[in-house]
């Protein structure tokens, strides 16, 4: 992703030796293609640059900061101020309208939403509105059986505001509905005419924008024919992860004035990140979200009944492993955990350890049914010998048990980095 050139720059930052107007210069070259590469707003992008520059020259040091904190802080403070704002949706009854092109995610978005609500407790449902695309209620109707959320659709009814009519009627007692209506290829009057007949019907506290990442800066052009044939509240960005740019999606939510409510960051159902910009600019400067990683672990924490001391204390076993694998997985893939940290809080992890599938868990799990009492609690007795009785009592390889061992290292050096807290130095620049 182009924005992801942003953690260089931010690492420029840090190392310099001095901080000269060479350096921000430099700097600001850096930002300027960073962002140009990702499709941010021409326009945006000089007004960010500009008022980097003119701060950095001139503004002196703030007392709590060195002079490269001091200018970190300005590039957060300048990009932050340049990305579009967010939306709190908050935790009570609402209903919310999904609207957008055909192809954009609209479906998969109403079931991430409404599982996304679910998981903080409250009753959903989704509601297959969208006739016009003969799959759209098979694929809904399998994405909420999935995460638990109740369906409500009429598989042969072509009317979608009857359908919404029948299913406020039924799903009364629902805290948050979520309904997914049709898209076409281009704003058309039919589609908008639906859409307003719809929204008359559903009183929808939010309408919600979906519009995929990679649309660049035409999203500025589509966000502005939708604010201006319904108005919208909010925008939801589909197809964040690795694309290039989703600059052009930030930028048409400034542009347009239109609050950023979630950005989907991969395919899978809980991949949907409530959308705060000052995380997410911390993140894209390498200078992580602890505020949004503390959230999710006290969320997983919670649902798995495990302490948090636990979970975070520096000498952990492989039963606490064990106990908490599956609440690693349900805190969503380890790179996009350590992507929280900042600058990765020092450690050198590979892709290959810090990415762990469901399948590499399960048998994890297999290979520790076959270890005593003794070696969970204190894995540093487990020797050469022990390794192998242990692979051939799981039906693995030394390989496998090896890299399970690996594995508990790395995560037993991650523990006792958040017990020492040394991320909270960077939080004195005001991420």
């Amino acid at each position: 992703m182009a924005l992801e050139a942003l953690k260089d720059v931010a690492k420029k930052i840090l190392k310099a030796t001095s901080v000269d107007k060479k350096l921000i210069e430099e700097i600001v070259r850096d930002i300027q293609r960073a962002l140009i590469k990702a499709d941010v707003n021409v326009r945006h992008v000089k007004e960010i640059s500009d008022a980097i520059r003119k701060r950095a020259l001139s503004e002196e040091v703030l007392p709590t900061l060195n002079v490269r904190e001091h200018v970190l802080r300005i590039v957060y403070e300048e990009i932050l101020r340049g990305i579009g704002e967010g939306l709190d949706i908050p935790l009570r009854k609402a209903k919310i309208m999904l609207v957008g092109l055909q192809g954009g995610g609209k479906t998969t978005t109403a079931a991430k939403i409404a599982k996304y609500f679910k998981d903080r407790g409250l009753k959903t449902a989704v509601v297959a509105a969208d006739t016009w695309r003969p799959a759209a209620y098979e694929q809904l109707k399998q994405l909420a059986e999935s995460c638990g959320v109740t369906f409500y659709g009429e598989k042969n009814e072509r009317d979608a505001v009857k359908i919404v009519k029948n299913a406020l009627n039924k799903l009364k007692d629902y805290d948050m509905i979520v309904i997914d209506t049709a898209g076409r290829h281009a704003l058309e009057k039919e589609l908008i005419d639906e859409m307003i007949r719809i929204a008359e019907v559903a009183k929808p506290d939010y309408k919600l924008l979906v519009i995929d990442a990679a649309i660049g800066q035409l999203a500025a052009k589509q966000a502005k024919a939708f604010h201006e044939a319904i108005g919208l509240d909010g925008i939801v960005i589909t197809k964040f992860d690795g694309t290039a740019k989703g600059g052009g999606a930030l930028s048409a939510a400034r542009e347009i004035g239109i609050p950023i409510a979630f950005i989907g960051t991969g395919e899978k159902i809980d991949d949907l990140e409530k959308f705060d910009p000052a995380g997410f600019v911390s993140r894209l400067l390498g200078m992580g979200d602890i505020k949004s990683l503390m959230e999710k672990v006290q969320r997983v924490m919670s649902e798995e009944k495990i302490e948090p001391e636990a979970f975070l204390k520096g000498t952990f076993t492989l039963k606490d492993v064990y106990k908490q694998l599956e609440a690693m997985q349900k805190m969503g893939p380890i790179k996009k955990i350590f992507e929280m940290l900042p600058f990765g809080i020092g450690l050198k992890v590979s892709d290959d350890m810090i990415e762990l599938t469901e399948e590499k868990m399960k048998k994890f799990k297999v290979i520790m049914d076959s270890m005593t009492e003794e070696e969970l609690l204190n894995p540093k007795i487990i020797d050469s010998s022990r390794i192998r009785r242990i692979a051939i009592g799981s039906g693995t390889s030394p390989q496998d048990v090896k890299e399970l061992l690996r594995y508990y290292r790395t995560m037993k050096n991650v523990m006792k980095t958040f017990k020492k807290k040394k991320f909270l130095k960077g939080l004195k620049l005001g991420f």
